[in-house]
Formats: C-alpha cells, structure tokens, sequence
C-alpha cells in the first residue's frame, strides 16, 4: 500500500495582514532616544546613519566587527557633531552576555548553524539601550537609507501608543531571502515585511531575544503566544546588491528562512501558533517549500533564460532546496522550543542590569566595556 504524500502548505507572498499599517502623517508625536548600528564594513558605511543622528541630534551607538575601524567611526562622529559609543564586539567579557543559548546548542552540530555576529550586536544594543535607560531606540542597518529622518521619530511615537515594534516600509531594493527574490525575479507574487534594518522598538521589547538565525529580527517580534503587536509606517530604502552572487547566502538562510516563513504562515491564517509545535505541520511546510524552489527553477526553464543571471539563480535556488531536503520537521519544533528557553533566560539576564541613567558614557563602565569601546561627546 502507497503511503500517503505530505499536503502542501503554499507559499505566503506577504505577511502584511499582521501588521497595522499607519501613515505617518497620523502618527502620535514621538522620539527615538538613539540609533543603533551593527556593521562588519568598512566605516564609510555609517555615514547615512551619522547624517540621520546629527539631523535629528540623537546618539548612535555603533557595534562593530570585521573590516569596521572602530578609530575612523569616531573621527566620522566627530566630524558630524554626533554623539557616539563604538563598541568593538570582537573580544568582550564573556559575563556580559548569557552563556551559549539554547537556540545555539540546538544548531551548533549541524550544517544549519549561521555564523555571524548581527543577532549578538543587536541584542547588545537592547542591553545598552537598558542600561542608558532609554525608552525608544531605532536599529539601522548601514546599507539602509532613511529619506525623511523624522520618520524614525514616527515610528517611536507609536511605540509610545503600545506598539511593541514598529518598522519602516522597506523601499529601493526588496529585502529578502534569495528563494523569495527568485521567486518575485520569475514573475511569482513577493512581498516584503518588517525587519530589524529599519526597526525602532520600546523598553519592554528589550527583554525580547534576537537568536542567531536568518530572519532573526522576525523571531524577535514573537513571544509565547504568536507576534506582538507591530505596526509599519515611514519609508526607508535598501541599498542594491546581488542575491546570486554565490549560492553559500541561500543555504545560509534557508533553515530561518523556512522557519519564519513556516510559523507566519500559520500567524497568518489564525491557525494558532501551537500548531508550530507539530512535526506534522513541518513535514507538510517543507514539502510546499520543496515544490515553491522546485515551481521557480521550472520558470526559469521555461522562459529558456540561459543568462548569467539566471544560472547563477538556478545554482543559488538548487544549494537552497538541498539544504531544505536535509532539515528535519523535529528540529523545527526542537528550536522553537529552545527559542522560547532563550527568551525567558534573556529576559532574566537583563533584569540584572540596573535599569537607569547613567547616560551613555556612563554605559562603558556599567556594561565592562572599557579597553573595548570608544566614546565620542557631541
């Protein structure tokens, strides 16, 4: 007797329902505290970011690693007239952070693990912000461009109204995966969400948890229970790069990418995100995600495309639906239980660190940054 095949669960082109779309122009006053910025590139990178603090005259912190020069973020500070601290992440006490999280021990033995430092910087920004004791913060990423900075200010001004996060309206190029851009790039239905680019989220979304995972700013936006309250308003701008440049990006990204798609899917069609707990709802996700990759690459086919764009698509879209043939329903429901232990030892850690106003310089002595940060005075 032939078993029976898994049902598919169809691909979601937008989530945009779960959101409370706001225009600007109605949004309650309000203003971020400060700007934060994690970056591995060059520091000429930050200079969008330094402009939109010196227009608004708010600090930045700055979080950096890789081929960032801590020295030349502060000269650019100086030169802009912005308040700064540049936190150098490379070599921190190992007591400021938890230690390894349950999401890391989950992935740590397989080939899903993604090793980049975004999630860690942005959760240290949550523990500086704490301790400054500011009420409202903005993360930037340094490829995002904000055209009207009084935006940011919006978008706080809702948080202010009890919005757990608020993000801005992605413009310019598309932010998403590389199966999703391949998807809009063969004539399928793509939309974009918020993200942690352009995301100003409230003192309590700062006992919220960004796990070290593709689509990590959506896994920040959730808690026990399914999403929390989140709006879009204002309007940022991505700048331009290439999905396809190799297909390493999209076996990166497809056990997040899978995993966020998966439980919004299930957010979105009211489903109850307990069903996010069952096996046999990631069996059926991953086989409609298996055909999505496999519906694109037959797009390809069929408009005979044999250019060097759609090659290196076909290459990057064949490494995803590998990577998405080796992942296991039981470890889907294995790291979103490990996510929920993560957000509750978060949490806790937080707690341990006086919430007050010690102002930002204050900050390098409280948190134990001395030796690894630098801060600039307006």
């Amino acid at each position: 007797m032939n078993a029976t095949a898994p049902a598919l669960v169809e691909h979601h082109a937008s989530h945009g329902k779960l959101l409370t779309t706001v225009d600007v122009r109605d949004c309650p006053q309000g203003a971020v505290d400060a700007i934060i910025v994690p970056t591995n590139r060059p520091w000429s990178y930050l200079g969008t970011a330094a402009d939109v603090a010196a227009e608004l005259d708010r600090p930045l912190v700055v979080l950096t690693s890789g081929a960032a020069a801590p020295d030349r973020a502060a000269k650019l500070a100086r030169t802009r007239g912005v308040e700064m601290l540049v936190v150098d992440v490379s070599a921190l006490p190992s007591s400021l952070m938890p230690r390894q999280s349950a999401t890391t021990k989950v992935l740590g033995p397989t080939e899903f693990m993604r090793h980049t430092d975004t999630s860690f910087k942005r959760n240290l920004g949550l523990l500086v912000s704490r301790v400054v004791g500011w009420e409202r913060v903005a993360f930037l990423d340094d490829d995002i461009t904000v055209p009207t900075p009084s935006d940011l200010d919006a978008a706080a001004g809702l948080v202010s109204e009890g919005y757990a996060a608020v993000g801005l309206e992605v413009g310019g190029f598309p932010d998403n995966s590389v199966v999703c851009h391949a998807h809009r790039e063969t004539g399928g239905d793509q939309g974009t969400f918020i993200g942690g680019g352009a995301l100003v989220v409230g003192r309590e979304s700062m006992t919220s948890f960004f796990p070290t995972i593709y689509n990590e700013d959506w896994f920040f936006l959730l808690d026990d229970a399914g999403l929390r309250r989140s709006a879009i308003t204002g309007k940022v701008e991505q700048k331009p790069y290439d999905p396809f440049a190799n297909e390493s990006r999209a076996q990166v990204e497809e056990f997040g990418d899978c995993l966020a798609e998966g439980v919004f899917a299930l957010l979105d069609d009211d489903g109850g995100f307990e069903a996010a707990a069952d096996e046999g709802y990631w069996t059926e996700f991953l086989h409609g995600r298996i055909a999505l990759i496999d519906s694109i690459l037959d797009r390809i086919r069929s408009r005979g495309r044999r250019d060097d764009e759609a090659l290196r698509m076909e290459i990057a879209l064949r490494a995803a639906r590998k990577r998405c043939e080796a992942i296991p329903p039981s470890l889907c429901v294995r790291y979103l239980k490990a996510l929920a232990q993560d957000r509750r030892t978060w949490a806790a850690h937080v707690a341990t660190f006086p919430g007050g106003t010690v102002g930002l310089r204050g900050a390098v002595t409280e948190l134990g940054l001395v030796g690894h940060a630098a801060y600039v005075a307006r």
